[in-house]
């Protein structure tokens, strides 16, 4: 019999002590479970080193091979949650259902020193074989653990501290174990939560895998966790049956296992059918859209898709199956397209084009960009600028590739640079350890869309100019050029020419970008208004929601200075409100409060009103005494911006950007016309 160390034999002392008084050491409960099972069911010695079992290359490759699908889905996770880690003494390893390791991510030089303990691929991690570990206590008591050191069973093993979680398959069962093997005790607790979010993202890959030929369908409570770790995720079947479901699905739906949601149909979930969530999803262009669970007052977000093996199908057909119709321009009824606005976070609008000027706009579109001629677009804030572009996008022969859309106003200028360009890594402080695509290389076959462009800097004009003239891109820290090629839209609610002659924006970007202008009429101008409402509000409420006569009356009448992003977020509030009831006139607040004779032709008033503004501020000082009486004309404008005041909530920064004056300059008005900036009681 071999001798064990000192400190060998009094490990194998404690270990046998806290099994025969019964646990009743405060510790890790797993493991001295475990540690009573190795020495009364595997009859295990803590003070007998154990040589490593390992199986032989012809068996392993088999486990790989009966494996595949897991092993693939797990390889670039594991790499990622290495570099994460950033801990040259650790491994990532994925053991099968018997502890044994089928892949491995190390550094060569921690692999060399553990390969003698069998912490290699083939090396055999079980309970049985290896005593209290990470890899096979997980396995054994099926649920996530870290092991430190000393609570190992073998002394051999004290130098290391090995964490793992389980791996589900889609029917909820253990396929496998994902462990993180290190020298070091510390930071088990963060360690434990990659894992499991790794975990995760594993088995999400394999249900999209296993379920290719289903409809994968995403959803969660709150619209922001769609399409992150976070949501539910559903692979169903072409008849509506539940064929696989992710841990958080179950957990939302308030479900314990996958036997209790398998075979289910989807109307048995939500209060939605397969095709009508599908057609939604498709025409809010895979933004969340609303949907209830079936039997009980919960709301969520969903989104769900045509199977990934369509991917195969011809782009034509493909075409066609989005919804992107193109019917006979004689009968005048117009194109129906997948699309979403930039308004903010989840924010899907389903859009119908039959407004005349939209339909010969975007025939005009899709002629040009056939011979990748750019696009500038035109129109007020909210007016459905971007979703017009993803339009021209699905119908141009780059809709193959990818639509990136790029928000000017919205990123800081320090920013905007790096976001466009991209950057490698290192190449400043903060930047990405990896180092970052820019968004141009990322539209590469694709469409660039570049919203608010008027507000992108000047030095950066340059350089856009200088890639749409080249057509290649040269990262932030770098020399390496990347050629590109890319349909370029680009939307301003400002008018270019003039801050060309104010010396604000490039000439020759102006006539670069617009090789084509069009001008998108704004929401009370649109003579498909009535059905935008309807689809806008099926799409926030759902598909039971119904407007009352004088509600649809109140909102065809309305001018909606703030166009598309202004209507969703009045529906959304009488959704809400209404709480599946008819929606009447008290549930647009916003709209029945300030209702007057004159509202309709209220909104004619606004360019004279902005223009005022315009010139009182070039002769007006700030206090200036305000007139006794009101003029005609001035009484006008004070009840023009009493409306919009009103509408926009008295955010008398809205208020100003929708005038596109300055906020100093509006304030001068409404002080001028007695108007109180704080709203009335």
């Amino acid at each position: 019999m071999t001798l064990m160390p000192r400190q060998g034999d009094r490990h194998a002392d404690r270990v046998l002590d806290v099994v025969r008084r019964g646990f009743h050491e405060e510790g890790n409960d797993l493991v001295t479970r475990s540690w009573s099972r190795c020495l009364n069911q595997y009859q295990l010695d803590p003070g007998r080193a154990r040589e490593p079992v390992v199986i032989e290359s012809a068996a392993l490759q088999s486990r790989r091979n009966q494996h595949a699908d897991v092993i693939e889905c797990a390889r670039y996770e594991m790499t990622t949650l290495y570099q994460q880690l950033a801990d040259p003494e650790s491994a990532v390893v994925l053991t099968d259902t018997d502890g044994v390791i089928v892949h491995m991510v190390s550094s060569p030089e921690f692999a060399a020193e553990v390969e003698p303990m069998g912490l290699h691929a083939g090396g055999m991690w079980g309970e049985a074989e290896a005593g209290t570990n990470g890899m096979g206590t997980c396995l054994a008591a099926a649920h996530p653990i870290s092991v430190r050191r000393e609570e190992h069973f073998f002394s051999q093993f004290t130098q290391l501290t090995c964490s793992a979680v389980p791996v589900l398959d889609p029917t909820g069962e253990i396929i496998a174990v994902l462990d993180v093997t290190s020298r070091s005790s510390l930071m088990q607790q963060h360690v434990l939560v990659l894992l499991g979010m790794t975990a995760r993202m594993i088995e999400n890959r394999l249900i999209d895998k296993r379920f290719s030929n289903a409809h994968p369908l995403h959803f969660h409570s709150r619209p922001e966790f769609v399409y992150t770790l976070h949501e539910g995720k559903l692979a169903v079947g072409e008849d509506g049956r539940i064929l696989a479901a992710n841990r958080s699905a179950l957990f939302q739906l308030g479900l314990q296992s996958m036997d209790e949601i398998r075979s289910q149909r989807i109307d048995d979930l939500f209060q939605t059918s397969l095709e009508d969530i599908l057609q939604r999803s498709l025409s809010s262009s895979f933004h969340p859209v609303v949907a209830y669970r079936a039997k009980a007052a919960l709301r969520f977000f969903a989104v769900a898709r045509r199977p990934a093996s369509d991917a195969a199908t011809p782009a034509r057909a493909r075409v066609a199956g989005m919804g992107i119709v193109a019917l006979d321009e004689a009968q005048g009824e117009g194109f129906r397209v997948p699309s979403r606005v930039s308004a903010g976070r989840g924010a899907p609008i389903i859009r119908t084009f039959k407004d005349a000027r939209l339909v010969a706009h975007l025939d005009t579109a899709r002629r040009v960009v056939a011979r990748r001629t750019p696009v500038l677009l035109c129109g007020e804030t909210g007016s459905g600028k971007e979703v017009f572009a993803r339009a021209i996008h699905e119908t141009s022969p780059h809709a193959e590739g990818a639509f990136v859309a790029v928000n000017c106003a919205s990123l800081p200028e320090t920013l905007i640079e790096s976001e466009l360009f991209g950057y490698k890594a290192g190449a400043f402080t903060g930047a990405q350890r990896s180092g970052r695509r820019g968004k141009i290389l990322q539209a590469d076959g694709g469409t660039l869309f570049l919203d608010e462009i008027a507000d992108m800097p000047l030095e950066l004009q340059a350089r856009l100019l200088r890639v749409l003239d080249e057509r290649q891109v040269t990262p932030l820290g770098t020399e390496e050029t990347h050629p590109v090629d890319f349909q370029l839209v680009s939307a301003s609610h400002r008018h270019l020419p003039s801050l060309v002659r104010e010396g604000r924006f490039r000439e020759d970007l102006y006539y670069r970008l617009a090789g084509i202008e069009l001008d998108l009429p704004p929401l009370r101008d649109r003579s498909d208004k009535r059905e935008l409402i309807q689809a806008v509000l099926a799409d926030e409420g759902g598909s039971a929601c119904r407007l009352g006569e004088e509600a649809e009356r109140l909102l065809m009448a309305h001018p909606w200075p703030g166009n598309l992003r202004q209507l969703r977020h009045v529906l959304r509030t009488a959704a809400a409100l209404a709480d599946g009831k008819t929606i009447t006139r008290e549930h647009l607040p916003s709209l029945a409060a300030r209702q007057a004779p004159s509202s309709l032709h209220a909104h004619a008033a606004l360019p004279a009103v902005a223009e005022a503004m315009d010139a009182e501020a070039n002769t007006a000082s700030a206090d200036a005494a305000p007139a006794v009486k009101l003029n005609p004309i001035q009484a006008n404008e004070r009840q023009v911006l009493l409306q919009m005041l009103e509408q926009h909530r008295w955010n008398v920064s809205n208020v100003a950007k929708a005038l596109d004056v300055s906020r100093n300059t509006l304030y001068r008005k409404l002080h001028k016309l007695h108007i109180e900036i704080s709203p009335p009681d």
